[in-house]
């Protein structure tokens, strides 16, 4: 997750991806598709992106309700998977991604663990992820997946994806729910080996050697529980980069490193949920 000191605020590495005038004017009609980055960094493309998605309703047992949003690729059935938000919440940009994994052929769950718009400000940003209690958002999970599973349309397969604050309930979620593969994007794994005894799927988490607040004792210690607990079925990458380096609308976006953490989710997906 992010620190309560912020996320994403230093200068960039390199300038951001752009669309030219005439790259947006054909992507909003239709006409080009554009690397996700580009679409990303672009409120505007943002925004159309993430539009074909629908809202869902999740609701626990206690009777806790969560509004998601779903997006639907064009093969059915499909595998599932769900995309846990930043510490931000639900934006055009989570939305963005999710339309994306829909055209790679998933079905894809973006959560909204906050019920409330996303910040567009650190201190909004801390006074929703403080909000959040973590029995709450583990049952909202949990009927995710259950709801994924059950969808007439789905596998049966399901994949948990998250950045930050979602790449921490990325691993919760796996530890809390039957799923069949967990990806954390500099999320927090703090574990100890009789917390991660639960996980049951393969793992793969993408990390930046940079990062100050998930560094490389916290992942290192998290590795030593795993082993502890007897898990072998996981893969973790260090990166020369900084903590939200797959977001091309922060401070601290690295284009290559970000390609190459997509790619390995992509082939990881598509080992284990195909």
């Amino acid at each position: 997750m992010c620190t309560l000191d912020g996320c994403g605020v230093n200068d960039h590495l390199g300038p951001p991806p752009k669309a030219t005038d005439e790259d947006r004017r054909l992507f909003l009609k239709g006409a080009v598709a554009l690397p996700l980055a580009v679409v990303l960094a672009d409120p505007i493309l943002a925004h159309a992106a993430g539009s074909m998605l629908e809202p869902v309703t999740i609701t626990t047992p206690g009777g806790e309700k969560m509004t998601a949003e779903i997006a639907m690729p064009a093969t059915l059935p499909a595998p599932t998977v769900i995309l846990i938000h930043e510490w931000w919440g639900l934006n055009d940009q989570i939305r963005a991604v999710a339309a994306e994994y829909a055209k790679q052929g998933y079905i894809a769950l973006a959560v909204d663990l906050y019920g409330k718009p996303a910040a567009t400000t650190p201190d909004g940003a801390k006074a929703l992820m403080s909000a959040v209690d973590p029995a709450i958002a583990t049952e909202k999970l949990q009927e995710s997946v259950k709801f994924l599973k059950n969808h007439k349309d789905s596998t049966g397969k399901v994949g948990t994806v998250g950045w930050c604050f979602g790449g921490g309930w990325s691993l919760n979620t796996g530890l809390a729910a039957d799923v069949d593969a967990v990806v954390v994007y500099y999320g927090n794994v703090k574990k100890t080996a009789e917390q991660v005894s639960t996980l049951s799927a393969p793992l793969m988490g993408h990390f930046g050697t940079l990062d100050k607040s998930i560094n490389k004792p916290m992942v290192e210690g998290f590795e030593e529980s795993l082993k502890e607990a007897g898990k072998t079925d996981y893969q973790i990458f260090w990166y020369e980069a900084d903590h939200a380096f797959a977001n091309p609308t922060g401070g601290r976006y690295d284009a290559e490193d970000a390609m190459l953490a997509w790619e390995r989710t992509m082939g990881f997906f598509d080992t284990h949920l195909s």
